[in-house]
């Protein structure tokens, strides 16, 4: 939603005349997805009980589903042997076939996963992403309400997953086994999570091997996949096994697996493994995808198959067209062991490869500086057509796609979302945070990587005190992604607040020690999926300090640390037989403690009397005897304090009398609250 013309321009001016900001060019459009949905009939699919037999009904086939086959093995000619990074739990041998009107895609998959625990397990559970896109009853579709963050569906925005068969390798089905559950929620029309119960339970540090056979629906693209035109985006497009968690991860007193249904604002949450994918698509499309190609396009019969290879990664993405434009180059340096780049661009924005390719390069070399290595050879970057900036603006292992060529000149935007989504390389894909329910440590992580890139390539600075303007509803930061109430409150929270929260850390202890906490955090738990807890601990070593009143305040609990000029009352007294101008000064805090907070006191004369308050009490009281009388006071004036999100109260005059000034100052305070809340992402 965009506010008014009125409205706009009320903001605009009222921001610059009260608090000298202006907005970046390209913010917040880092974590911009557009998402839509048409209302529908309810379980238009029925996929609890769908049969093969309607599947084929509805949807004409082209092509067989592929059958399970032999683990693909790399050409070993073009993959170099590398050390093991992680602790690779799952395997999957994947072969897809996109059908010719790309509707459509038919899957096959054998996945193996290896017992990580102490205990004995009798169940997996697979998550099934496109059954969100199943009806608007899924839980995704009733938390979007088919709107999400200014876009509406179309009426070709329904999609689902069947799977057709799931064998052990001695051929015996276990589809009887499957049934859906809906822990988060208990919404019986949801589909996105299935429980299986094995036949025979897999003991700690054995392995089970699953085939299976699937059909996928694609949307009109629609929350990170499906078609626009002649491309296709495909992400979280097979059935993919959930984490199961050791105790000690993440906080965990007992192992077990940590299942959710897909939700409107939730991301996703894998563990690492080998990935092998056979994708099959009309003859004159190209493919990228996760990881590296293998070997040549083999072309017949009208299509072209692809094989591509990827470890060390939790998930597996790729997106076709006839319609990219491909262009490379490579990367080394400290840090990056000799990567390709790979721009796979839409044609209304080749003329705009270099401006890609520079932030593809500037992003990498400055994270791998700052945090360490990027251990991966490739990295692929898609930009979608016009239309379809459902699928842009998301990361996957070794593969992002940045916004969609909406526009032939384009701001930072475009440098802004690429520099974003290849940050997420490293909090989403090598630290591996749980995006369910500690999204704050990917997408605030990464926003806090992307203004320094930003900064540091194209001297971009971030008007943080605009930023923090934004934040009208904070809440904790470490809950699940649905415990917010809205889109808005969500993005405000794990995006901007999240950010906020670190760049206060950085301002207490200085730039350099903060690199250093950023840094042994990534180094100590890259690949092993770590939670809020963890990151304190790192402050705290890094530091020498406690850090549990910060954290209590900011990441567990909810507040803001905003401080205001509350009175001011100057009177006439005599000293010495001449006459001078007693002041006094109310500060009050009316959120979290964030001290030192500096003050200056400003008199008729000109002249200036800085203050500095510690802020551990909820207020303080100044007296100042001076020659002149007060003329204002202001609370933190270069707003170093950026967890301050109302600094129209950080400013007052003294000869406004005192019931006007508190009226002006409340009353402006709401307006501006007003003005701000009616923006729209």
């Amino acid at each position: 939603m965009t506010p008014g013309p009125f409205k706009r321009i009320a903001l605009i001016m009222l921001s610059a005349v009260l608090l000298g900001l202006s907005l970046h060019h390209g913010f917040g459009n880092a974590w911009l997805s557009q998402y839509t949905y048409a209302s529908g009939a309810t379980d238009p699919i029925g996929i609890a009980d769908l049969t093969t037999a309607a599947v084929e009904q509805a949807a004409p086939q082209t092509a067989k589903p592929p059958a399970p086959a032999a683990p693909a093995q790399p050409d070993p000619a073009q993959i170099e042997t590398v050390q093991t990074l992680s602790k690779r739990v799952v395997q999957y041998n994947m072969q897809v076939a996109l059908r010719e009107d790309i509707r459509y895609l038919d899957g096959s998959q054998t996945v193996t996963w290896t017992n990580p625990g102490k205990k004995t397990v009798s169940e997996l559970y697979f998550h099934l992403y496109p059954n969100a896109f199943q009806s608007e009853k899924s839980t995704f579709m009733r938390e979007s309400g088919g709107q999400l963050r200014g876009d509406k569906a179309t009426a070709e925005s329904q999609g689902y997953m069947k799977l057709l068969t799931l064998q052990t390798l001695e051929g015996e089905s276990l589809l009887p086994r499957l049934h859906y559950v809906q822990p988060d929620d208990g919404n019986t029309d949801d589909y996105t999570l299935t429980k299986l119960n094995l036949p025979v339970p897999v003991a700690p540090g054995k392995s089970v091997t699953l085939s299976m056979t699937y059909e996928v629906k694609l949307p009109e693209v629609f929350a990170r996949m499906g078609y626009s035109g002649n491309f296709v985006m495909a992400g979280q497009w097979f059935p993919k096994l959930a984490v199961y968690e050791l105790a000690g991860t993440r906080g965990r007193t007992n192992e077990g697996w940590n299942v959710h249904q897909y939700h409107g604002d939730s991301e996703f949450y894998s563990d690492f493994g080998l990935y092998s994918a056979q994708i099959t698509v009309p003859e004159n499309f190209a493919v990228a995808a996760t990881g590296i190609q293998t070997k040549e396009a083999v072309t017949q019969n009208g299509t072209s198959t692809y094989q591509f290879y990827a470890e060390d990664v939790h998930d597996f993405a790729w997106s076709a067209s006839p319609d990219f434009i491909y262009a490379e180059d490579t990367l080394s340096g400290t840090g990056i062991p000799g990567v390709r780049i790979k721009l796979y661009l839409d044609p209304a924005h080749e003329g705009l490869k270099d401006r890609y390719m520079h932030a593809a390069k500037s992003a990498l070399s400055k994270y791998a500086e700052w945090y360490g290595d990027y251990p991966y050879s490739t990295l692929s970057i898609i930009v979608p057509p016009k239309g379809a900036n459902g699928a842009g603006g998301m990361e996957y292992p070794t593969l992002v796609t940045a916004l969609a060529a909406e526009s032939d000149n384009p701001g930072y935007s475009l440098e802004r979302t690429v520099v974003h989504e290849i940050g997420h390389q490293y909090w989403y894909g090598m630290v591996a945070s749980n995006e369910f329910e500690e999204a704050w440590l990917d997408e605030g992580f990464t926003s806090y990587a992307e203004d320094k890139v930003m900064e540091n390539a194209y001297g971009v600075e971030p008007n943080l005190a605009m930023e923090a303007s934004y934040i009208t509803a904070p809440a904790p930061l470490k809950q699940p992604s649905w415990a917010y109430h809205n889109s808005d409150e969500y993005a405000e929270n794990v995006y901007m607040r999240a950010k906020l929260v670190l760049v206060g850390i950085e301002k207490q202890v200085g730039a350099k020690t903060m690199s250093k906490i950023m840094r042994t955090y990534f180094q100590k738990y890259k690949f092993k999926h770590p939670t809020t807890s963890d990151f304190q601990r790192v402050v705290e070593q890094v530091t020498k300090e406690k850090w549990q009143d910060y954290f209590h305040q900011y990441v567990y609990g909810s507040l803001m640390a905003d401080f205001s000029v509350e009175a001011i009352r100057v009177n006439e007294v005599e000293q010495d037989g001449q006459t001078e101008y007693e002041s006094t000064v109310l500060i009050k805090r009316n959120g979290g403690q964030n001290g030192p907070i500096p003050l200056i006191f400003s008199f008729t004369d000109g002249e200036k009397i800085s203050k500095t308050w510690d802020a551990a009490e909820s207020h303080i009281q100044y007296k100042v005897v001076h020659a002149a009388p007060l003329a204002w006071v202001a609370v933190d004036p270069k707003n170093s304090n950026v967890l301050d999100n109302k600094h129209i109260n950080n400013f007052m005059r003294a000869e406004v009398p005192e019931q006007s000034r508190i009226r002006w100052s409340l009353g402006l305070t709401k307006l501006i609250e007003g003005l701000l809340g009616s923006v729209g992402w």
